[in-house]
């Protein structure tokens, strides 16, 4: 007789060690992603995770609350460290400045945006270079992206195409979801806004993020809809967000126009928890992003999760998530911009078009009732973090994201 044990050289059963070097417990874009994309790794009992926390670009970026829950932040503070010299199947670094030099482990991945059409010269500057091409970028490791726009800002920049990957990130379903009728009025009777049409837009108010055609196009707004009311929420933790409002406001608004916006602009600058953030999405009635330069936008694909129908510019990283029957685009022109002799690349949304949109939303409330069924059924079934950690394995082992089987339990057969 003769035995023959089945895919004897196969190493499937074996967990899948992966280090991952980030950020977490702070809301900026890398830390959010990277606290999602761990906890639906450590629901997976074929990953082994350890996490190396790397220092804040800012010392002043430390956290006052929790974002999570207890338990869920429990969770993502018992992942064990690494040792210094420890190795594993892959290093995925979720942190800037970017490090694209070999890590003790078998893979490097590394997660990098680019949000202006290129890699900026602040970004070249902290990680001490003058072109991305003098770090090893097009060798050992390699690059995890959010979206198209931002894959082609890298390559537009010197790196080489086959070394990047597109994972989109997403949306946790179990945070941001829409409310039934009666909890949704009965929220917004909290807030106090029962009785305005709601527009929504989060995030750190830059210029890059559309803060001056937002505010121009909400002042147009107003004229026809005294009711409607613009809700900004900004990050003063990380950025000056309150000032860039104010200056903004001076730029684009008339004295007349600052009027008519200021008593119908509500702001909050405060750290919030990701289920508090969620509703301000629940509440309001849309969500409007006119931004110049995004890496991937993810605020609008949590709005489109609550069942908010969106608004936000075309052409960008959104165009990879948003679908007609719940989000109107904003026509954009791509534009050269010069800024201090550096090349960058934005998307100029069309003003006019934009205060149109706002406009329409407030007029169609059939189109606002459609989104609230159908965005959050299309982020659930396309855009979750179970999705986007799926494609992530699919990018970083996919020999094992192919194999639907547990190959550890294969036995030998006597013939």
């Amino acid at each position: 007789m003769t035995s023959f044990l089945i895919f004897n050289s196969w190493t499937w059963g074996d967990k899948l060690q992966v280090i991952v070097e980030g950020w977490r417990f702070i809301y900026h874009s890398y830390c959010v992603a990277n606290q999602f994309q761990l906890l639906e790794m450590l629901a997976r009992p074929e990953i082994e995770i350890f996490h190396r926390d790397r220092p804040y670009i800012d010392p002043a970026w430390q956290t006052k609350i929790s974002l999570f829950d207890r338990p869920t932040e429990t969770l993502l503070r018992n992942i064990p460290s690494p040792s210094p010299n420890q190795s594993a199947d892959v290093t995925l670094r979720m942190y800037c400045p970017w490090d694209f030099a070999a890590s003790t482990s078998a893979q490097t991945w590394v997660f990098a945006a680019t949000e202006w059409g290129i890699i900026t010269n602040t970004v070249l500057e902290a990680i001490g270079v003058k072109s991305i091409t003098e770090t090893p970028v097009n060798s050992e490791a390699k690059i995890i992206t959010p979206s198209a726009w931002s894959k082609a800002g890298l390559i537009r920049s010197g790196v080489e195409a086959d070394r990047i990957a597109i994972v989109p990130l997403g949306a946790d379903t179990s945070i941001y979801y829409p409310l039934s009728d009666q909890e949704r009025r009965s929220l917004r009777q909290t807030f106090g806004w029962s009785d305005y049409f709601i527009f929504l837009n989060i995030g750190g108010q830059t210029d890059r993020k559309g803060i001056r055609p937002l505010l121009k196009a909400f002042a147009a707004v107003v004229d026809k809809y005294p009711h409607a009311r613009l809700v900004l929420k900004g990050s003063e933790l990380l950025y000056p967000s309150r000032d860039e409002i104010a200056e903004a406001s001076r730029v684009v608004l008339s004295d007349a126009e600052r009027a008519k916006v200021a008593p119908r602009l509500i702001y909050t600058g405060s750290q919030l928890s990701f289920a508090q953030i969620a509703e301000l999405y629940q509440a309001a009635n849309a969500y409007v992003s006119p931004y110049l330069a995004e890496g991937f936008n993810l605020p609008v694909l949590e709005a489109a999760a609550c069942g908010l129908p969106v608004i936000c510019t075309q052409g960008g990283p959104t165009d990879d998530f948003i679908r007609s029957d719940f989000a109107l685009p904003i026509a954009s022109k791509f534009t050269a911009v010069n800024n201090e002799g550096e090349n960058l690349f934005i998307l100029a949304p069309e003003w006019e078009h934009l205060t149109q949109l706002m406009q329409a939303v407030i007029k169609q409330p059939e189109f606002v009732a459609k989104a609230r069924l159908i965005a959050p059924h299309f982020v659930a079934e396309n855009f979750t973090w179970k999705h986007a950690v799926d494609k992530l394995l699919e990018v970083i082992c996919p020999v094992r994201a192919r194999s639907k089987i547990d190959c550890s339990t294969f036995e030998p057969i006597i013939l």
